[in-house]
């Protein structure tokens, strides 16, 4: 696959048509914040360009005030060489200008044709909308059914309705915020192939991803984001991840991957013949799943959303009860029968894929929301009563040695940027000393310095003797961080696969079901050997 596409012949002898699209000058203040300080970037009719930053660098601002969702103080767009007024999501569509945000925008009681539906404002172009849906899903392989409700689709599985719905409007401008976070690596060389035919078609598109690989594979230029400005704008093909990270964050990228393999103490967390089913029509059961998580060691379980992801980590987390106690066992003790806030008394931790909303109250303080999971494990009472004192003071610790950039721990949860949401829901946990942690998505829509602190903090928990077990559809992830990896495929767990011997491609092919599964044992047979 070619990174670059080499000039036309008009653009060669200095004939350069106007760009597709053109940002200049953009400011945007939020209270106590200057989100975009005069940026100014330029994206030519069949040219990928990368938009670069960490979070909190601007890069979900400028692009809301591309598609008309925010109103800037200063700027200028201009599309083909003319100025428009974008004022609105519906005059950036007429522009021909189609956004996959990072944060959905998606109604949860609604079907996923009708989320679509939404999206298209010519109403002759709602005919035969599931069917064009489905074919848009085989060809992208971001298969979705039309007539589930979003509401009882995955994380992953959401962000596959929103990449169709803006591949369903056909624009001329394209912008993707981390849209290969939920795909295998077959399906995002597929994707690529798209992306490439769109260039040559001379589409422009933006293509936002802290994956700084594919960045290197795809992109032709890149434009790095930091505190709001622009620090530069780069030709891909000559720089390295190094260069690119060092633009971002201002400094040599953290270190990432675990380190050493893990110490394979006594098995923590364990599944025994699970079988549970969906709590939709729509989900996928579970079909006598086998699983151990040893203390010392990261169990990494990789699979595309809808195979059964949210029913384990339920079944997991005790959201859902499992048929029998001895299904699931904790330290070594029957907890199958057992809600959530037991289980978290005797040590299991979790992180769940939702920040907002699952993983921390959008309005609550920082505070309110460490108290809320941490009061199992952690004094933050006394006498039944909460300790104002003792539950700041807790919140303070993990703003404090998670490096949580945030005024104090009186900030809601919900104004905090995604990346340092996720920096404090990791933390709370792991300041909660579990004995099992199970995390669900832990980096996705990161940038490279949180994706590192986070990294390091699990391996430093494995490090302590617990068990954690990391569900990621991001192979690279898993890869670097795991000891050992098991594919989840319609509802069954493969055996796990040590590091040293799992590639992107053997874990692809088992995720898309391509290769055939070998379930793991009953924790009976594990223990035996």
């Amino acid at each position: 696959m070619n990174a670059y596409i080499p000039p036309s012949s008009d653009e060669a002898k200095g004939n350069t048509p106007p760009a597709r699209l053109r940002v200049s000058g953009v400011s945007k203040h939020y209270p106590g914040c200057l989100a975009n300080d005069d940026v100014s970037l330029d994206v030519q009719a069949g040219e990928i360009l990368a938009l670069l930053g960490e979070n909190g660098a601007g890069k979900s601002t400028l692009i809301k005030v591309i598609y008309g969702l925010v109103a800037p103080e200063s700027g200028r767009i201009e599309i083909d060489g003319k100025a428009r007024a974008i004022s609105s999501p519906a005059a950036a569509r007429a522009a021909g200008i189609g956004v996959v945000f990072q944060h959905f925008s998606l109604f949860d009681s609604l079907t996923v044709a009708e989320n679509i539906a939404l999206g298209l404002d010519d109403p002759a172009r709602r005919r035969d909308l599931r069917q064009r849906i489905r074919d848009i899903g085989e060809r992208y392989g971001l298969v979705i059914d039309p007539d589930r409700v979003v509401a009882d689709l995955s994380v992953g599985e959401q962000q596959r309705v929103e990449i169709v719905r803006v591949l369903l409007q056909d624009p001329s401008i394209l912008i993707f915020d981390e849209p290969t976070s939920v795909l295998t690596p077959q399906a995002i060389l597929g994707l690529f192939e798209t992306l490439n035919q769109l260039r040559r078609e001379g589409r422009a598109i933006i293509f936002i991803s802290h994956k700084l690989e594919e960045i290197r594979t795809l992109c032709n230029r890149a434009t790095v984001l930091r505190g709001g400005r622009v620090v530069g704008t780069v030709p891909v093909a000559g720089a390295s991840v190094n260069d690119l990270a060092r633009m971002m964050i201002g400094q040599e990228m953290p270190p990432l991957g675990a380190g050493a393999a893990g110490l394979g103490g006594p098995v923590q967390l364990a599944a025994h013949d699970l079988s549970l089913q969906p709590a939709n029509p729509h989900g996928t059961a579970l079909d006598g799943l086998n699983m151990h998580a040893r203390g010392g060691e990261i169990l990494g379980i990789a699979g595309v959303a809808g195979n059964g992801q949210e029913e384990l980590l339920a079944a997991l987390s005790g959201e859902r009860l499992a048929r029998a106690a001895g299904a699931i066992t904790l330290g070594g003790q029957a907890v199958g029968r057992m809600g959530p806030g037991a289980r978290r008394k005797l040590g299991l931790g979790f992180v769940p894929g939702e920040r907002l909303g699952r993983g921390a109250v959008p309005p609550m303080s920082l505070a309110e929301n460490g108290f809320l999971t941490a009061h199992w494990r952690v004094p933050l009472t006394w006498r039944w009563v909460i300790s104002t004192r003792k539950r700041n003071a807790f919140a303070a610790r993990v703003i404090d040695e998670f490096r949580v950039a945030t005024r104090s721990q009186a900030t809601a949860a919900q104004a905090l940027s995604g990346g340092n949401l996720q920096r404090f829901i990791v933390g709370r946990e792991i300041l909660s000393d579990p004995r099992a942690l199970v995390v669900a998505y832990p980096t996705w829509g990161v940038d490279v310095a949180a994706v590192a602190a986070i990294h390091a903090a699990l391996v430093a928990l494995r490090d302590k003797g617990a068990a954690v077990i990391v569900m990621s559809e991001d192979l690279d992830e898993l890869l670097s961080l795991s000891d050992c990896v098991a594919v989840l495929y319609r509802g069954r767990l493969s055996a796990p696969i040590p590091r040293d011997q799992c590639t992107r491609e053997n874990l692809g092919l088992l995720m898309s079901g391509a290769a055939p599964l070998d379930p793991a044992t009953t924790q009976g047979d594990v223990d035996a050997a």
